[in-house]
């Protein structure tokens, strides 16, 4: 599985490069504990590959991580990271105790990557899969990057390349317990990482000439 190891952001300035993850030697208090619990039982949709991953120290007293890839035969069309983050006290710049905080990522087609609209696109396609299974959520903060790879010397060969990049943050609203739904902010963010593969969303919504994806990939990447 390609996983998504780089720098996320918090939403509240600071970042965390991976370098000395949490051990999970303190499983942490109650709250944290069930969370996690509701993200290992989670039963999400068929062709996404999900494994816990060494989760940041710096941004939170309780981290927890998974990466996860959308898989199509040998080939992963999109790849992600999802970080659970508490903070007992709570935090201003949370306004919780609990924060989500994302990097998703996939090879776009290249008329894809031209649209100027793509970035508000992108978007709007983590905070719909967020309102489609009716989160509640508040503070979303985030970025959306594309870019663009061409090929030069030994590696000419290879023909042009463009990724588009989703970092991202919010506060899930907590529910009884002081416990948000984790497991269904999980498949909401699975949800993402399908619109972005270029999957259609399942269970199929209504023909809506809004709802826009991303072209399915079928060729593989290059090496």
């Amino acid at each position: 599985m390609a996983a998504a190891q780089e720098r996320l952001s918090d939403g509240t300035g600071g970042t965390d490069n991976g370098e000395g993850a949490t051990r999970e030697t303190d499983p942490g208090p109650p709250a944290f504990r069930s969370a996690v619990d509701a993200l290992r039982a989670a039963r999400l949709r068929p062709g996404i590959e999900v494994d816990p991953t060494p989760a940041p120290k710096r941004l939170a007293p309780h981290a927890y991580a998974l990466e996860a890839a959308v898989v199509e035969g040998d080939e992963d069309l999109a790849d992600g990271r999802l970080v659970l983050l508490h903070d007992p006290d709570g935090h201003d710049g949370w306004q919780g105790t609990f924060r989500l905080v994302t990097l998703v990522r996939a090879e776009l087609e290249a008329e894809m990557a031209a649209d100027p609209l793509l970035p508000e696109v992108c978007w709007s396609w983590l905070t719909g899969a967020l309102e489609d299974r009716g989160l509640s959520y508040g503070e979303p903060s985030g970025t959306v990057t594309r870019a663009g790879s061409h090929y030069f010397g030994g590696l000419a060969e290879r023909a042009p390349a463009s990724q588009i990049e989703i970092r991202a943050s919010w506060t899930p609203r907590e529910g009884a317990g002081g416990v948000p739904d984790t497991a269904a902010h999980l498949a909401a963010w699975c949800d993402l990482l399908c619109q972005v593969a270029g999957l259609p969303p399942t269970p199929a919504p209504a023909p809506d000439a809004s709802v826009v994806t991303l072209p399915q990939r079928r060729g593989p990447r290059p090496a």
